[in-house]
């Protein structure tokens, strides 16, 4: 896998784990309501089973496209279709301060280990991430794909969603960032969903081009 390919899987994560959704939610719930050790256990936790499904589509994808090679361009254009979809949806539904709002957290009761339960549940639950999953790792793994790659990208997905949920735990749940984040939210989510356009039309130009 070239470094170019990499990096742009990469920089989807990064904009993939810092879209605001149920995951920040529960994060940010244990970082204010308990602990920044509950907070950071639900992170690690959340990033295991980001790593989980990450290996199991592309395990499955590898499997696919070895026994029917046609479906590559189709799987293609269908993940360049759902980054487009969850573009338009971030896009419309910007709105500053919404998603980072956290000021009705309420005390949270519970474990360290029942942070960490639920910090996994949340993202072994979300049937988005595995379609999240499968519309970006079909634009780079192919039939010869080998199992050095798959581990890289699926440790690669699974280190940044624990940092950026390690940093929420740890700093941004305190202190001048998270009022930041609260109002430039609506340009965050905007930003995004234009990074996602173009990389969903760049798989279609290379499905077109072939």
């Amino acid at each position: 896998m070239s470094f170019a390919a990499w990096l742009s899987v990469a920089t989807i994560c990064v904009l993939g784990a810092m879209t605001p959704g149920p995951s920040l939610a529960v994060v940010l719930r244990y970082s204010v309501g308990h602990s920044r050790q509950a907070g950071f256990a639900c992170a690690l936790a959340h990033a295991l089973g980001i790593g989980f499904y990450a290996v199991i589509t592309m395990t499955g994808l590898g499997i696919l496209f070895q026994t029917v090679p046609v479906f590559h361009n189709a799987v293609s254009i269908l993940g360049a279709l759902y980054l487009i979809w969850l573009a338009i949806k971030a896009w419309r539904g910007a709105k500053a301060g919404a998603k980072f709002d956290v000021d009705s957290a309420g005390k949270v009761s519970g474990s360290i280990l029942q942070a960490a339960r639920d910090g996994f549940m949340i993202a072994f639950l979300n049937p988005k991430i595995a379609l999240f999953f499968l519309a970006l790792f079909s634009q780079f793994v192919s039939p010869e794909f080998e199992w050095g790659g798959k581990f890289l990208l699926a440790f690669t997905a699974a280190v940044i969603d624990g940092a950026w949920y390690c940093l929420v735990a740890v700093g941004l749940s305190h202190g001048a960032v998270l009022p930041w984040l609260r109002d430039h939210a609506a340009w965050i989510e905007r930003i995004i969903a234009v990074l996602f356009v173009l990389v969903a039309l760049r798989v279609l130009w290379g499905v077109v081009a072939i």
